[in-house]
C-alpha cells in the first residue's frame, strides 16, 4: 500500500476509522470494547489496523494473525499474542499460570481446561493493561487454530472494565461461529468516486473512462484489487479493456501479484515458496532450509525490491494474498520440496510439531514414519490441551499408515479427539472410516459408545439411551469398568429421555443389575450403577441401603475429581429423591466448587442448576436467582444446550404467571422436539407448582397428572406427586389424590428422612377427616423444622393455617397463616405468599405486601460478588471463580457499594441479608 501520514484517515473509510478511533479513547478511559471486522480478500481490513497501530500512541499494542498451514497447531496465534507478556506470569494464580506454561510446552502436566488457559489469558492481559492500555489485534482470525479462537473468544466475551481494546479481522464471517456475538462490523467496498481516485493513483499512463469504470465496476471497489490489477495489464488493455475474469475475487487479487512475482528469477520464486510454507516467519529457519536447497542469500533482493517480501526481524508477506497465492500456484513436487527442508530445518527437540507438519506435507504417500511422528504430536497436543490440534494429527496420521490395521486404530482415535473438541460430524464421518477398516473387539465397542455418546450429548433425547446400553453389553466381556461406566451413562440418559411407561428404564436397569459384579475396589460409581437398578428393578425399598452407600461414597474425601466432575451431580439426585436434603446440599456444593476449582467451564451449568435448586428447596431464591443468571451467562458462552430446569422451578416457585408460562411452554416445546422426556416432567410440575401456589387448582390438577405419568420406582417426579394431593384437595376431588398419596408415601416411608416423612404427613393430613389432621400438620411442620427444606416449612404453616380457618379457629389460623406469609414473602415467593395473604385476611388480619429491600437493586452478579466480598474473598480469588478479571470484580464492587450506600467491604455484611436470616424465627 502506498505510504500514509498516520494522522490522515484511509479514503473512504471514516465510519471504520471513527469506530476504530472509539476503541482506543474506550480502552484509554477504562472501558473494554471488542470489535469484528469482516468481509472479503483484499477489502482493507489489513490496512484499517495498520491505521489502528498509527492511532494507539500510549498504548500497548499485540498482534497475531492467523495462518492457513498453522491451523492444525493448538494455541500457536495465542501463542503469538502472548508471547511479549510472558515475563508477567508470575503475577497469575498458580492454577492458572500452570496451565497457560502447559497449553504453550512450557512445562509438562495433566491437560489444562481450555476455559481455564482463557482465564490465565484474561488475566495475563489484564495485567499488562494496569500498566498501558492495551490493543490486542488479530489478523486473518479465519485460519487460527481452533483452541486459539475458543480462547480468544473466551477472553473477549468476558472483558468489561480493563483497558483493553480486541480487534479480530477476518474474511466471510460464516466460518467463524465461535466469534459469533462479538460487536462486528462489515468492511464492504469502496463508493464508486473514491475508487476511482484510488485507481488514478497506481496507473501511471492514460486509462479510457470506460475501462476505469469497468475495473471499478467489476472489482466492487475492492482496494486491493484496484491498487494491484492494473499492474498486470498491457497498455493496450488500459485503453481497450482486459479480458473478462470469470475467477472469484481473490483469485483475480492473487493472480495480480502472481504477474509481479513470475518475472522474478526461479530461485527467488523458489524462496518466495519457501517463506510461504514457513508460517512462524523465522528468518534464521527460513535460511537453514534455503541452504538445504542451495538457495543464495541475494535471491531475497528482487522479492523486497518488488514489495512482496520482508525481512526483518521477522519473515513478512506484504499481504497474505502473496501468501496463499504463491503456495497454491506452485505444484505439488514443488511444495513437497520446501516442506521436506523445511522439516530437515526444523530442530527435532525444539519443534518437533511443526517437523512432524512439514514431513506429512512432503510426503508423497503412505509412510508409517511419519505417521508415527504425528501421533506423538497428537499425545503432545493432548496434554496441552489442543484436543482439535489432535485430532488433526490422528487424521493425517490415519491417511499415512500403512499397515490397515493402525490405519483403523488412529482413525478411531481421532474420531474420539474430535468428539472431545466439539466437532460431531467430523466424529462421525472418522468413525465410519475406523469401521471399515479391521479393529478389534474391544475398539468395534469403543467406537459403538463414541456414537452413543455423541447422539447423547447432542440431543439429550430418546436415542441415546438404547445406544448407550448397546455398547455397555458388548463391553462386558472386555472391560467391566467401562462398560460400568457405560451402564451408568445409560442410567442417565435414560432420565433425561423418560419415556412414558419406564420400558426404557426397566431395560437398562435389567442390564445393568446381569452385568458382571464390580471388581474390588467397588468405586462409587459402581455402588450408584448397583442402587439405581435395583431401584428401577424392585422400588426404593430395596434400594435404599446400596444408594446410600453410594451417596456416601461420592461425599467421601477419596473420591477422584475426574469422577465427582463428570458424576456428582446424578449422586446429588439419587440423594434428592432419598429425600437426603443434608447429603443433596452437601453433593451440590461439591460438585460447584470442584467445577471452579479445577475451571471445568462446561461442567459449571448443570453443577450451577442443581445447587439452584437446593436454594429454591431452601427458600433462598435470591441465591438461586445469581446462579440461574450465571447458568445463563455460561450456557451462552458455551453454546449448549442443557435443558432450563433451574429456570422453570425458579420461575415457578416464584408464581409470576407470565414469566413462568413462557418459559414452561418454550420448555415443553423445544423438549417434545427432540425427545427430552424429562424436561416435559419437569415442565409439567412446574406447572402444577404455579397454579397451587395462585390458587388454580383445577389447572394444577392437570399439570400435576401429567408430570406423574412414570412410576416413581422408575424415575418419575415424587415432587409432583404433593402438588397432585394437594390440587385434588382443593379441587375438591380427594379420590384422585388418594393415589398419589400411596405413590409418594412408599417412596418417603423408604426414605425414613425428616424431609420425607414430613410432607407425607402433610399430604395426608390434606386428606384426612376431621381432627385427626391436626397431629399430622403438627407432624408435618416440626419434622420439615429440622431440615434445610424451608419453602415446603413455609407451605406447611399455610396448610396447617387454612385448615385451622376453615375450622373457625381464627386466632390459632392467624399464627401460622403470619408465619407462612412472613416466610414466603422474605423467600420472594410470590404466588403462595399471596395466597398466604389472603386467607389471613379472611381470618380479620391484614398483612402488607412486603417492601422489596435495597440489596434487590442489584443484579443478580452484583449479589454474587458482593456475597463472596462479604465473605473475605479478594477481588482475584472472586475473579477466578466467576471467570471475569480482577478489575471487572472491581468495577462491580464500585456499583455495590454506590447501590447499598456503603464505603468499604466490611459493612457488606449487615448491608447484604444472609441465607435463611428471613427465615430463621420460623
Amino acid at each position: 500500500m502506498p505510504d500514509r501520514s498516520p494522522s490522515l484517515p484511509l479514503r473512504g473509510r471514516s465510519v471504520e476509522c471513527g469506530a476504530l478511533d472509539q476503541l482506543i479513547v474506550s480502552a484509554r478511559a477504562g472501558h473494554s470494547q471488542v470489535l469484528v471486522l469482516h468481509g472479503e480478500a483484499g477489502i482493507g481490513k489489513t490496512a484499517l489496523l495498520e491505521y489502528l497501530f498509527t492511532r494507539s500512541a500510549g498504548c500497548r499494542v499485540a498482534r497475531s494473525a492467523g495462518v492457513e498451514s498453522e491451523m492444525e497447531l493448538p494455541f500457536a496465534g495465542l501463542h503469538q499474542l502472548c508471547v511479549p507478556f510472558l515475563g508477567l506470569l508470575d503475577r497469575l494464580p498458580e492454577p492458572q499460570r500452570d496451565a497457560l506454561q502447559t497449553a504453550f510446552g512450557m512445562r509438562g502436566g495433566t491437560v489444562p481446561d481450555r476455559f481455564l488457559v482463557g482465564l490465565a489469558v484474561l488475566t495475563l492481559l489484564s495485567e499488562v493493561a494496569e500498566e498501558q492500555p492495551l490493543i490486542c489485534v488479530i489478523d486473518d482470525a479465519q485460519w487460527l487454530d481452533r483452541a486459539t479462537t475458543q480462547t480468544l473468544t473466551f477472553v473477549a466475551r468476558r472483558l468489561l472494565a480493563e483497558s483493553i481494546a480486541v480487534v479480530f479481522a477476518l474474511r466471510e464471517f460464516g466460518n467463524q461461529q465461535d466469534l459469533s456475538g462479538l460487536a462486528r462490523l462489515a468492511v464492504e467496498g469502496l463508493m464508486e468516486a473514491d475508487a476511482r481516485e484510488l485507481l488514478q493513483t497506481v496507473v501511471t499512463g492514460p486509462l479510457d473512462p470506460q475501462v476505469r469504470d469497468r475495473i471499478v465496476a467489476e472489482t466492487h471497489g475492492n482496494p486491493l484489487a484496484l491498487l494491484e490489477l492494473p499492474h498486470g495489464l498491457t497498455a493496450t488493455q488500459l485503453a481497450f479493456g482486459p479480458d473478462a475474469a470469470s475467477m472469484p475475487l481473490a483469485n483475480r487479487i492473487e493472480q495480480g501479484f502472481l504477474r509481479r512475482v513470475h518475472p522474478l528469477p526461479v530461485e527467488t520464486q523458489q524462496l518466495l515458496l519457501l517463506a510461504a510454507a514457513e508460517p512462524v516467519g523465522d528468518l534464521t529457519l527460513l535460511w537453514r532450509a534455503a541452504h538445504r536447497l542451495s538457495i543464495r542469500p541475494d535471491a531475497a533482493k528482487p522479492a523486497t525490491a518488488a514489495g512482496l517480501l520482508e525481512l526483518g526481524g521477522r519473515v513478512r508477506f506484504r499481504h497474505p494474498l502473496v501468501r496463499s497465492a504463491v503456495y497454491r500456484s506452485a505444484s505439488d513436487a514443488e511444495r513437497r520440496s520446501v516442506h521436506e527442508a523445511l522439516a530437515e530445518a526444523t530442530d527435532p527437540a525444539v519443534d518437533p510439531d511443526r517437523r512432524a507438519w512439514h514431513r506429512a506435507n512432503a510426503a508423497t504417500g503412505t509412510d508409517d514414519g511419519v505417521a508415527d511422528e504425528l501421533e506423538s504430536s497428537a499425545a503432545r497436543a493432548q496434554t496441552r490441551g489442543g484436543v482439535a490440534a489432535a485430532a488433526t494429527f490422528l487424521e493425517h496420521a490415519s491417511r499415512l499408515s500403512v499397515d490397515a490395521r493402525l490405519r483403523a486404530r488412529r482413525a478411531l482415535a481421532a474420531a474420539q479427539a474430535h468428539r472431545q473438541a466439539g466437532a460431531f460430524e467430523s466424529s462421525l464421518a472418522l468413525l465410519a472410516q475406523a469401521a471399515s477398516g479391521p479393529l478389534t473387539a474391544f475398539e468395534q465397542a469403543q467406537g459403538d459408545l463414541l456414537r452413543a455418546q455423541i447422539i447423547f450429548a447432542t440431543t439429550f433425547g430418546a436415542d441415546a439411551p438404547p445406544m448407550l446400553l448397546s455398547a455397555a453389553r458388548r463391553l462386558e466381556p472386555l472391560d467391566v469398568h467401562l462398560a460400568r461406566d457405560t451402564y451408568l451413562e445409560a442410567l442417565a440418559a435414560v432420565r433425561f429421555a423418560a419415556d412414558g411407561d419406564g420400558a426404557m428404564v426397566s431395560e437398562v436397569a435389567r442390564a445393568a443389575r446381569a452385568a458382571p459384579p464390580a471388581p474390588e475396589p467397588v468405586r462409587a460409581i459402581d455402588l450408584l450403577v448397583d442402587g439405581l437398578a435395583v431401584r428401577y428393578t424392585d422400588g426404593m425399598a430395596a434400594a435404599k441401603a446400596t444408594l446410600k452407600q453410594a451417596v456416601a461414597a461420592f461425599n467421601g474425601p477419596e473420591l477422584p475429581p475426574g469422577v465427582g466432575l463428570q458424576w456428582l451431580w446424578f449422586a446429588g439426585m439419587t440423594a434428592m429423591e432419598l429425600w437426603d436434603d443434608t447429603a443433596w446440599l452437601n453433593l451440590a456444593d461439591r460438585h460447584v466448587r470442584l467445577v471452579r476449582d479445577l475451571g471445568v467451564l462446561p461442567l459449571l451449568p448443570i453443577a450451577l442448576s442443581t445447587r439452584s435448586a437446593v436454594h429454591v428447596c431452601a427458600g433462598e431464591l435470591h441465591e438461586a436467582a445469581q446462579l440461574n443468571d450465571e447458568v445463563g451467562r455460561v450456557t451462552e458462552l458455551l453454546g449448549g444446550q442443557l435443558g432450563p430446569y433451574a429456570s422453570l422451578n425458579f420461575a415457578a416457585t416464584r408464581g409470576r404467571e407470565g414469566d413462568a408460562l413462557d418459559l414452561i411452554e418454550t420448555a415443553i416445546s423445544d423438549s417434545r422436539a427432540h425427545g427430552q422426556g424429562l424436561a416435559v416432567v419437569i415442565s409439567n410440575y412446574a406447572g402444577a407448582l404455579l397454579y397451587n401456589g395462585l390458587g388454580r387448582y383445577e389447572q394444577a390438577l392437570s399439570a400435576a397428572e401429567r408430570a406423574t405419568v412414570l412410576p416413581e420406582d422408575l424415575g418419575g417426579n415424587t415432587w409432583a406427586l404433593a402438588e397432585l394431593v394437594e390440587a385434588a384437595h382443593h379441587s375438591r376431588q380427594p379420590e384422585r389424590g388418594a393415589e398419589a398419596l400411596s405413590r409418594l408415601s412408599r417412596i418417603t416411608q423408604a426414605a425414613g428422612t425428616d424431609w420425607g416423612l414430613g410432607l407425607q404427613a402433610a399430604m395426608t393430613a390434606l386428606l384426612t377427616d376431621g381432627d385427626a389432621a391436626e397431629p399430622l400438620y403438627r407432624e408435618a411442620i416440626g419434622r420439615l423444622g429440622q431440615t434445610r427444606i424451608r419453602l415446603a416449612l413455609a407451605r406447611a404453616h399455610l396448610l396447617y393455617g387454612e385448615w385451622l380457618r376453615r375450622r373457625k379457629r381464627r386466632i390459632d389460623a392467624r399464627e401460622h397463616l403470619r408465619t407462612a406469609f412472613e416466610m414466603l414473602s422474605a423467600m420472594g415467593v410470590e404466588g403462595f405468599a399471596e395466597r398466604a395473604r389472603r386467607e389471613l385476611a379472611a381470618t380479620g388480619e391484614t398483612a402488607r405486601k412486603r417492601v422489596m429491600e435495597t440489596h434487590l437493586e442489584l443484579t443478580a452478579q452484583e449479589r454474587q460478588i458482593a456475597r463472596q466480598a462479604a465473605d473475605g474473598r479478594t477481588n482475584p480469588e472472586i475473579g477466578a471463580e466467576l471467570f471475569i478479571s480482577a478489575r471487572t470484580v472491581e468495577w462491580h464492587m464500585r456499583k455495590v457499594f454506590t447501590k447499598l450506600d456503603i464505603t468499604s467491604r466490611r459493612q457488606l455484611r449487615e448491608a447484604l441479608p444472609r441465607p435463611g436470616r428471613s427465615t430463621a424465627s420460623a
